[in-house]
Parts: C-alpha cells; structure tokens; sequence
C-alpha cells in the first residue's frame, strides 16, 4: 500500500481517532524510518500517466513480530502518560474562579459534542461492522464519557462554592503552611 491511500484508509476507517495522520508528510517520515529498520519493503514502484511516482510498502517478517510485541507491550502495561488536562488542573489557583467555570463549561460542551459524534458512529458502524473493529472507538466513548460526567460535577462543585479559592483564601492557605506538617 502506498502512503497516499494508507492516509485515507486510516481515516475512512475511523482510525484517525487513535492515530495521528494529519500531516502526510509525517506519515512519509515514519514509512522512511520504517524502511531504513528493514520493518517494511517495497513490494512495487508504478507510475501511472500524468501521476507521481507511486510506491507500495509491505510488512516484512521482522516487521511483523516488532508490530506483535509493540502491542502485546501496549495492552499489557499502562504507561505513564501525561496529559494535558490533569497538568492544568493542578495548576487552577493562577486563574479566577469565574474564569476556570467558563473555561470547563465550553469543555464540557465540546466534550458533550465529540460524544454525541462517537455515539452517531458506534450506532451506524455497530450496524455493520463486528464489534471487534470497534473496540478503539468503544473505549474512547467510555472514556470521554467519564471525562464529560467528571467535569460537569466539578462544574456542580464549583457553582455551588463547595470547590472555590480566592487569593486571599490562598495566601492564608500558604502562610499556614499550606498543608506541610
């Protein structure tokens, strides 16, 4: 398969969800780093009237068993990863209050909205497919689906005063010591 139409089946499939393809010529870089590792080969060079150059990449068998332990390791063992979201939460107290209520508030509607799109495509790609070629999208729905209720009670607690800071409340929390025995 040539990189132009891996590109549009990855995302055909749905599999630019999971995998990052936006840009073809990073998806050139890893068939390049791919090669030089001897992980894939060229099956074919072609060329085609009025068209580029056209090359056609195969798995090789080194290729084959890296790919098997790259995800025997990726189910296995949860790695450490950092996201961003987590990162600005811990970091809350630069920002007012109101300010960190509007900001979870367009992302919980933007959250609410990537739902509904996973919903749409569980509901129409179930009807067709095994659930087996689902499985990513299943887990981001249920993922997202934890975020989205996460931050709505968040939003809940904040709205209420049962979460809030100000800077005095946050210089008195510092001057005592902020917690450190």
């Amino acid at each position: 398969m040539h990189p132009y139409r891996m590109q549009q089946l990855i995302k055909e499939r749905g599999k630019d969800l999971v995998i990052n393809v936006q840009r073809r010529a990073s998806l050139y870089q890893t068939i390049q780093r791919l090669l030089r590792a001897g992980l894939i080969a060229v099956k074919e060079t072609s060329r085609e009237e009025n068209r580029p150059e056209r090359t056609v990449y195969e798995l090789t068998e080194q290729g084959l068993e890296t790919a098997r332990d790259w995800l025997t390791s990726m189910l296995s063992k949860p790695k450490e990863e950092f996201p961003e979201f987590p990162a600005a939460l811990s970091l809350l107290p630069l920002l007012e209050v109101g300010e960190v209520l509007r900001c979870l508030e367009e992302r919980e509607a933007a959250l609410a909205e990537k739902l509904s799109s996973l919903d749409t495509i569980l509901r129409e790609a179930g009807a067709v497919l095994p659930r087996l070629f689902l499985l990513e999208i299943e887990y981001l729905h249920a993922m997202l689906k934890t975020e989205v209720n996460w931050v709505r009670s968040l939003i809940d607690d904040m709205r209420s005063g049962r979460i809030t800071w100000d800077r005095e409340w946050l210089r008195g929390y510092a001057d005592s010591g902020g917690g450190d025995d």
